[in-house]
């Protein structure tokens, strides 16, 4: 079993509110559990509204498919106009660590 996580640093563009916020993140979320089935988040600076943090994992038993889910899913963010990916912290965990 394996179990990779990302994590995401991101920068909102136009944004004066924390509810002008959730709009921009919360769709960033949905379509990441929609199109790929990965369990997802906003996990930090939740009280800073031109920050966020996204927090992703997905569990594979094969290596391969885990690093193709979790490239695809950095493509996605990466791809979003409203945002800027300042960093991406990506992990990989065996079920031996």
């Amino acid at each position: 079993m394996y179990v990779g996580t990302l994590s995401f640093d991101l920068l909102l563009g136009d944004v004066h509110s924390l509810k002008e916020k959730r709009s921009l993140v919360r769709p960033i979320v949905a379509e990441l559990q929609r199109k790929y089935a990965v369990s997802v988040a906003e996990t930090g600076n939740q009280d800073l509204h031109r920050r966020a943090e996204i927090g992703l994992a997905v569990v594979s038993g094969e290596t391969e498919h885990l690093t193709e889910v979790l490239d695809r899913c950095e493509r996605l963010v990466a791809a979003r106009p409203e945002v800027e990916l300042l960093s991406v912290r990506r992990r990989l965990h065996t079920d031996e660590d």
